[in-house]
């Protein structure tokens, strides 16, 4: 299983950027993908999930902002990000989950893609 996880960077708030996870190594389409984020001095929080055929899910902080969208085709997932505020900032994560769940199927992280949201 591998996870990569690209697209972060420095944006002002208000500002937007669009992450990507290329995933390989398992039958892609057959899993429920999901976004965590983690901020060091904090702990994993879940950002939202998408099921199989590109239904998503969102937790209640981004919901309306966030957008996460697959193509199966590709194996990748993506989050768009708009309207960022600084409290998004932190290491982004994308994680092969159980359906309906946060937990994960396979014990492993991708290396993660920073996101800073500053002026």
């Amino acid at each position: 299983v591998q996870l990569v996880e690209s697209g972060g960077g420095l944006v002002q708030p208000g500002g937007s950027l669009r992450l990507s996870c290329a995933a390989s190594g398992f039958t892609f389409s057959n899993y429920f993908m999901g976004w965590a984020r983690q901020v060091p001095t904090k702990g994993l929080d879940w950002v939202g999930s998408i099921d199989r055929v590109g239904t998503p899910y969102y937790v209640d902080s981004v919901a309306g902002r966030f957008t996460i969208s697959r193509d199966n085709a590709t194996n990748t997932v993506y989050l768009q990000m708009n309207s960022l505020k600084r409290a998004d900032t932190a290491a982004y994560y994308c994680a092969i989950l159980y359906p309906g769940t946060w937990t994960r199927v396979f014990d492993y992280w991708g290396q993660g893609t920073q996101v800073t949201v500053s002026s």
